[in-house]
């Protein structure tokens, strides 16, 4: 191995994962059932609808090869719309007890890190055999949701469903033709009648986003960075920023995942929820909106929140992914729960709906495959896979995996971005307060948007203050960026 910018992150990357307790390899148990997996899955019974005559496609990232859920759209009498979003079957592939779910149950996610990505399945699985792939007969599990013309909910279903992706999308160049600023990607445009498909699905998802606003569901927008690399070579930091084409999967999604909580619901089964607790620090957000001179109630209030937030997007747009990371800090991190049929848990706070269950991304996330197994198990009429006891254990894990997946990921990012900061010990920048409490105060600067800790500066600083802040140290190997507050 050469010792490339690449290669050290890729080394840093390696140990990060054993550290968390993340299995960065695959085991020979679990190469040795891939090995034995030769074939997709295919439609076991009758029951197994064959829908690959739709305008089926996929919108991802550019270089996204896992490819996990397609959807389509309807146009029904009296302004209804029917979205059907297909979910990658890798139940049928991957089975409880096996090497491979062991693999999976352990990491309970794909890392996804500055120089390498560890994927969850094998990538002969999840950019292959159980990938929605492009011009591929795949078996699916297929939610149906019919909309009411004001974008309610007017009745659902979900069922096993052969289909077929006629168009691999992306979600830059697919974003600037729904915006108007660019031309119709040739994909969409090879596709007779994808256009318009496209077309009425961006539509439906902006119905369902203003809904979800209306009840509180925040608009909060960040900058992640990803690196850019030429060959070996670490070149710089780009922000990802959020487009149309993303918002639109993103709301179908949502839609679909309450879909699948209340389907199990129904069926009165178990399930596991994701959710987001009502703000414990609610008191330091209303500090925070005072800070811009607004006011907030004293206690938790959603709508609230989310007048306020897009109210500082209208003033002060280039600062509110700033503004957005210091809100997102306050309200908490996100965990999954069990579910009990009839039992109540909390929602999901900054998305403003009760009924929220990760299921969309079966070769990425393993709550989404307990979910489709529970929704399989559903179907054919059969009890639950796992006892209540077993999945009530999987969701701490899963919580606590993901955790640590996100640590690994943000240790080899500031690793990246020390790396590439290395160069400039002693530069001035502007910054904004991303942290603050008895462990330290944590700063970002905005070009390029890295976060560090702050060393040195004046006391009291609170997440959203701003100040200028100089460079004085990094660490590739520990991810240690530090800075010191400049004299105003």
């Amino acid at each position: 191995m050469t010792n490339s910018p690449r290669s050290v992150l890729q080394a840093i990357a390696h140990r990060a994962m054993i550290a968390r307790g993340l299995a960065p390899d695959f085991t020979p148990a679990a190469l040795a059932e891939l090995d034995a997996i030769r074939a997709p899955a295919a439609a076991g019974d009758a029951t197994v609808r064959d829908l690959r005559q739709l305008l089926w496609c996929s919108i991802d990232n550019d270089d996204s090869r896992d490819l996990d859920q397609l959807s389509v759209a309807e146009a029904r009498p009296e302004g209804a719309t029917k979205i059907l979003v297909a979910i990658a079957e890798v139940a049928a592939v991957v089975k409880v007890g096996s090497a491979l779910d062991g693999h999976a149950r352990q990491n309970t996610t794909s890392v996804y890190t500055a120089a390498q990505i560890f994927p969850m399945l094998p990538e002969k699985l999840s950019t292959d055999l159980t990938s929605l792939n492009f011009a591929a007969d795949r078996l699916a599990v297929v939610i149906e949701m019919v909309f009411a013309a004001d974008g309610s909910l007017a009745s659902s279903d979900i069922y096993q469903a052969t289909v077929r992706n006629r168009a691999k999308l992306a979600y830059n160049s697919v974003a600037a033709w729904l915006d108007g600023g660019a031309p119709m990607p040739p994909a969409v445009g090879a596709v007779a009648g994808l256009a318009d498909n496209l077309v009425l699905q961006h539509r439906v998802a902006r119905q369902l986003a203003e809904l979800r606003h209306l009840h509180g569901a925040l608009s909060l927008e960040t900058l992640e960075a990803r690196p850019v690399f030429d060959g070996g070579a670490l070149t710089g930091l780009v922000a990802d920023p959020p487009n149309a084409a993303k918002r639109l999967i993103e709301d179908l999604m949502v839609a679909a995942n309450g879909v699948t909580a209340r389907f199990l619901a129904a069926k009165k089964f178990p399930s596991i929820r994701r959710v987001v607790r009502t703000p414990a620090h609610w008191d330091l957000i209303v500090e925070l909106a005072a800070q811009h001179s607004a006011a907030l109630p004293k206690e938790p209030d959603a709508v609230a929140l989310e007048q306020f937030l897009v109210a500082q997007k209208a003033a002060h747009p280039a600062g509110f992914p700033d503004l957005s990371l210091s809100v997102i800090k306050l309200l908490g991190a996100g965990e999954y729960v069990l579910e009990l049929p009839g039992g109540e848990v909390a929602g999901h706070f900054g998305l403003a709906v009760r009924d929220y269950s990760h299921s969309t991304a079966p070769n990425r996330r393993f709550p989404d495959v307990i979910a489709q197994r529970l929704l399989l198990a559903a179907m054919a009429g059969r009890p639950p896979p796992y006892a209540n006891a077993e999945l009530a254990a999987l969701a701490s894990h899963c919580t606590e995996q993901e955790n640590a997946a996100k640590k690994v990921e943000r240790q080899v990012g500031k690793s990246a971005a020390a790396m590439l900061l290395s160069s400039s010990i002693g530069q001035p920048f502007d910054a904004i307060v991303t942290g603050a409490s008895a462990k330290g105060t944590w700063v970002r600067i905005s070009q390029p948007p890295i976060e560090g800790k702050l060393d040195s500066g004046p006391a009291g600083l609170r997440v959203g203050d701003r100040l200028r802040v100089q460079l004085v140290h990094t660490d590739v190997e520990r991810g240690f960026i530090d800075f010191s507050a400049l004299p105003r």
